[in-house]
């Protein structure tokens, strides 16, 4: 009675509110996915278990697994070719290419600075929503678009202060999987909003889901389950990021989206990375200082686009009310 209760009040929450609720957990699910990445490739003391490439794939596969009742069901709603083809961005830009893009850099990367490096999810969400789908910009933002800019050359670079932390191709691995990220919620927003984030999530996960069948196939994914005695926990750890890491958290933020806009949802990037690397420093993972000083001339750009604009309107509003 009392989760029914809770349940009840949640939803007849405001969509402000309620928003916030679930950015902040949906920030708890994804900043601790960095490291179930790690222990999916190997134990905390080091021995080897899949590859990044199998854990890109079994990432997708559970996801996509777990989502198949609703997908199915949801294949009905749809009524265009178009909508086919949008789906197919979303699950390929948003959840195929990022799940392979995230565990080949952290190869080389640690899960904290990873996290960090994700910030620059909203500045590409702007960015590409201003190119492509002609969103206006003030000059506030532009601003907020160069510090952005700014702080992610620094934060790419500042990497290599830090002994053994790998080339920066692997640091552009993510900085391209953020730019996927921004196509992804662009197409969603714009595109995709006749459908519940229920709906957007298990389809487009439906339509990665026979590719990451075949990627497991393709890189020996069966081989390592009957040969590596990590491989179950490695499975579970694989697991708990595609159920819960993929497709519940990507529903989430489909639904903040649905609830205010895809740059409220990108926010999320402020949070993310001091819940990874709260984490990584658990798990005894080093971050430098000119790592986190970058992060937040990142994350200063992206107060600029996202929440002055909103400030500056609510301080109209509230002068217009007293006249």
């Amino acid at each position: 009675m009392l989760l029914k209760k809770d349940f009840a009040y949640f939803c007849g929450m405001k969509a402000e509110t309620k928003s916030w609720l679930i950015l902040i957990l949906l920030a708890c699910v994804w900043g601790s996915s960095f490291i179930l990445m790690k222990r999916g490739m190997h134990t905390v003391e080091g021995d080897a278990i899949f590859t990044d490439m199998q854990v890109g794939a079994l990432r997708i596969f559970f996801a996509g697994g777990i989502l198949i009742p609703f997908s199915l069901k949801a294949l009905k709603k749809i009524k265009k070719f178009s909508d086919v083809i949008f789906l197919f961005i979303v699950g390929f830009c948003g959840n195929f290419l990022p799940a392979f893009l995230f565990t080949y850099a952290e190869t080389a990367i640690s899960s904290g600075y990873a996290g960090m490096l994700n910030s620059f999810t909203p500045i590409f969400t702007v960015l590409i929503g201003f190119f492509i789908f002609k969103v206006h910009l003030t000059a506030v933002q532009i601003i907020g678009l160069i510090i952005g800019t700014i702080g992610m050359i620094l934060l790419m670079y500042s990497g290599h202060l830090q002994p053994n932390n790998g080339g920066l191709i692997h640091v552009l691995a993510i900085v391209f999987a953020t730019l996927l990220y921004g196509v992804s919620l662009n197409t969603i927003k714009h595109k995709l909003g006749h459908f519940t984030a229920v709906e957007i999530t298990s389809m487009a996960l439906l339509f990665v889901f026979v590719p990451a069948v075949l990627a497991n196939v393709f890189f020996g994914t069966i081989h390592v389950v009957q040969n590596n005695e990590y491989a179950w926990q490695g499975l579970g750890f694989i697991a708990i990021l595609g159920v819960f890491g993929t497709a519940f958290a990507v529903i989430l933020f489909n639904r903040i989206v649905a609830l205010r806009d895809a740059l409220f949802a990108s926010s999320v990037a402020y949070f993310i990375p001091i819940v990874a690397v709260f984490i990584g420093f658990g798990f005894k993972e080093s971050i430098n200082i000119a790592q986190i000083g970058s992060m937040f001339i990142v994350l200063l750009g992206v107060f600029f686009v996202n929440y002055w604009p909103q400030l500056q309107l609510k301080r109209k509003a509230k002068a217009l009310k007293k006249m």
